[in-house]
């Protein structure tokens, strides 16, 4: 009994290193953000992934404010990952903005797909442009989220004080959504993968003609300011129901982050059960196909990248 025991243990051992992990216990949280945007049901779908597909690993996602809220606790040095903007990594990183004293040991795991940050207001609020903004209700997203920070980065490149030309509102995508229909504000900001239900839901409601705001005018600005983190991009005219013309936008990265002292293993294990499984995260949400590896490249994060994710990626050719 003992010798076949032995044997069983073998190979399951055996089993293990062919898959290409070594199993460690590790109950996971993966901080996503609201339930209205991309990275919660991305993050939901990843735990399930996570929990089937590596061994000894129970992974949940968690609902937060967002990307602020999320390096704060990859910052608790507990068995966290996130999904996060790189401007907040970065703050996080070098101790600036939100975190200003505290720097935080976040490390890139990968690069995952591009945030559009969405200016949206409706027909019959007079708001054409992002100047148009002064003295209105405005919301510039929830407290704890990237979309704040980004946000208030695209009032002050058009030359706005969001503290004294506006009335600031702090909601979360769908409380924003939901405040445009009672006609509690007047627009609102979301950074977000696309599409996004929130958004969608408002641009399919009856009575309702959604218009966004231009703003990729304003990039020279906010580069000048924060640096070449933030590009142009554009939200296709096809995106949202009703829309009438692309609207350009400016944007940013997303990442999938830890702290710097995660195992090199269950770090690896993760990155390779992402590509391993991408099939899975696209089904769940279709932003899962901009999550390439052709995109992990050293240059495309300008935080510090994990030594377990570098492993994976060498193993796959790309120079690190």
């Amino acid at each position: 009994m003992n010798q076949l025991l032995k044997a069983l243990v073998l190979a399951a051992g055996t089993l293990l290193a062919a898959s290409g992990f070594a199993q460690e216990k590790i109950n996971l949280s993966i901080a996503t953000g609201g339930t209205g945007g991309v990275y919660y049901p991305l993050g939901g779908g990843m735990a399930n992934v996570f929990s089937k597909e590596i061994p000894g690993m129970q992974a949940t996602a968690e609902v937060t404010g967002g990307s602020v809220d999320n390096m704060r606790l990859i910052g608790t040095g507990k068995p966290y990952i996130a999904l996060t903007q790189v401007d907040a990594a970065l703050d996080a990183l070098d101790g600036t903005g939100k975190f200003t004293g505290t720097k935080i040991p976040v490390r890139t795991m990968m690069v995952l797909y591009t945030n559009l940050m969405h200016a949206v207001t409706v027909e019959g609020t007079g708001i054409n442009t992002i100047n148009d903004l002064k003295g209105k209700r405005v919301s510039t997203g929830s407290p704890g989220s990237a979309t704040e920070v980004f946000a208030f980065r695209v009032l002050e490149a058009a030359g706005l004080d969001p503290q004294k030309d506006m009335k600031i509102e702090r909601l979360g995508a769908s409380e924003s959504a939901n405040a445009m229909k009672d006609k509690k504000i007047d627009a609102f900001f979301f950074v977000v993968g696309l599409p996004t239900s929130a958004v969608t839901d408002l641009a399919a409601t009856p009575g309702i003609k959604i218009k966004f705001l231009d703003h990729a005018n304003l990039l020279p600005a906010m580069v000048k300011k924060h640096g070449n983190i933030y590009i142009a991009d554009v939200i296709p005219k096809t995106t949202y129901p009703g829309m009438t013309a692309d609207n350009q936008a400016t944007a940013v990265t997303n990442l999938l982050v830890a702290n710097a002292n995660m195992s090199e293993q269950t770090v690896y294990n993760i990155v390779k059960t992402v590509f391993d499984k991408r099939p899975d995260l696209i089904a769940v949400h279709k932003v899962a196909m901009d999550i390439k590896l052709e995109n992990q490249k050293p240059g495309n994060s300008p935080v510090p990248w994990h030594p377990g994710a570098v492993r994976y990626y060498k193993e796959k050719g790309l120079k690190f």
